[in-house]
């Protein structure tokens, strides 16, 4: 099939390389020229595992461009990809699905279906459709369709060629076939047919419920804290018992990313917007803003200001295996510790280049977590990279001035700080020393 991708984010560059992937001749489009081009390049404009590689195996039959016109003509399905940024009241800005969808429009000149992959408030779809139609240049037959992404940052590919399930979400036979043809590459995945309102809902209701079990998991870890409790053996627990699961159930600093903040808020907002009140999910989003700053009052316990304190803070990216810094802890650690006149020492795999970008003033950015560690009167993990992971009690109190850890994300078992003169606070566990 001839396939057209409106936008070259997380979900439409991942989208249009796995579509290509399996057969299918794709035109990704953007509006950057530069970015553009860098991709044509064989780069990704995002840090993301294997995508550079499948983008090299399918050059033949994945083209980039930002003459959306000429890609969108002749697409048997076109996709949008586009960001839905979160506007300041909470609700999701639609203004480049619109923008898109009103281009498509203008050029398409075949009968064909509009996919909407960019997550949407429920009815969306409806108005998508309706402006497509009333915006048409050419006389031909359009259904928009809603087709959720599940995919999760750091394995979005894996995810997308062995995605758990496809929802489809459409008003028709024929746009129904259309999308099961685009999929026919993806073999023994479970494929639910709905309306479009009802996969909208899905998308939304699936994320926010991962984010009410991250939210509820840091409240029970806070108390556990209180009670003597350690986190990891009741998560252990709780997650044998198979209507619980233990995925998500990992206590830490609160989630991030393009997903979870976003969509909890739009969803919240949405649910006002209609005299509802969704108070599990407002819930969840009020427990994650405070969990973000769970170790700045940990690390105040040890030192009433931060004032000439050399920190070195490990992990910037929300979480490992991306470079996605959206909703990061670290955006309000960091600035929070410059403010009060901190040294910070900062130290990402990936990340450091885009967050130097927002915060230059007060960092100083090392090559190696060893490196950041040198000298430190305190260390505060942010995110659990296996680099950050490897390390051990003897190389903190080593190259540390104090050797004071405060472990947002849980990365090693108590025990190895036992007796080793080694401050190490995590989130639900014993403080060890």
């Amino acid at each position: 099939m001839n396939i057209a991708v409106a936008g070259t984010g997380y979900v439409g560059l991942v989208s249009g390389v796995c579509l290509a992937q399996i057969g299918h001749r794709v035109t990704c489009v953007d509006i950057d020229p530069a970015k553009v081009e860098l991709m044509r390049s064989g780069k990704s404009p995002i840090f993301e595992e294997s995508l550079e590689q499948l983008m090299a195996e399918n050059k033949e039959r994945l083209f980039f461009t930002t003459d959306g016109a000429q890609a969108y003509r002749d697409a048997d399905v076109v996709i949008i990809g586009v960001g839905t940024p979160e506007k300041k009241d909470g609700s999701a800005n639609l203004a480049y699905v619109f923008q898109a969808a009103k281009e498509i429009a203008h050029a398409i000149e075949r009968d064909c279906v509009v996919v909407v992959k960019s997550t949407v408030p429920i009815g969306t779809n409806d108005k998508v459709e309706a402006l497509i139609r009333a915006e048409l240049k050419h006389p031909v037959w359009v259904e928009v369709a809603s087709n959720p992404e599940f995919l999760a940052q750091g394995t979005a590919v894996r995810d997308t060629l062995h995605a758990n399930r496809i929802v489809l979400g459409v008003e028709s036979e024929r746009a129904e076939q259309v999308l099961r043809r685009m999929y026919q590459g993806f073999e023994d995945v479970p494929v639910l047919v709905t309306n479009r309102r009802s996969a909208e809902m899905i998308k939304y209701a699936s994320n926010d419920f991962l984010a009410l079990k991250i939210s509820y998991i840091n409240e029970i870890a806070n108390l556990c804290e209180l009670v003597g409790a350690d986190i990891m053996d009741v998560t252990l627990g709780m997650g044998y018992d198979e209507r619980i699961g233990n995925k998500f159930l990992r206590a830490g600093i609160g989630y991030g990313g393009s997903c979870f903040p976003k969509d909890t808020k739009a969803l919240h907002w949405l649910s006002n917007y209609l005299d509802y009140e969704l108070k599990t999910v407002k819930a969840a989003i009020e427990v994650n803003d405070q969990q973000k700053l769970k170790l700045l009052k940990k690390a105040r316990k040890h030192y009433p200001g931060f004032e000439g304190l050399t920190v070195a803070v490990l992990g910037l990216a929300f979480k490992p295996g991306t470079d996605d810094l959206r909703e990061a802890p670290s955006l309000h650690v960091v600035p929070t510790l410059v403010e009060d006149g901190a040294n910070v020492h900062a130290w990402d795999p990936v990340a450091q280049e885009r967050f130097q970008d927002i915060q230059d003033d007060g960092v100083t950015y090392f090559s190696s977590p060893i490196e950041a560690l040198k000298g430190a009167d305190l260390c505060m993990i942010l995110t659990e990279w296996p680099e950050v992971i490897a390390l051990t009690p003897e190389d903190f109190k080593t190259h540390m001035k104090t050797a004071i850890v405060l472990d947002g994300r849980n990365c090693y078992d108590l025990k190895q700080f036992m007796g080793t003169g080694v401050t190490y606070e995590s989130i639900g566990r014993a403080r060890m020393e």
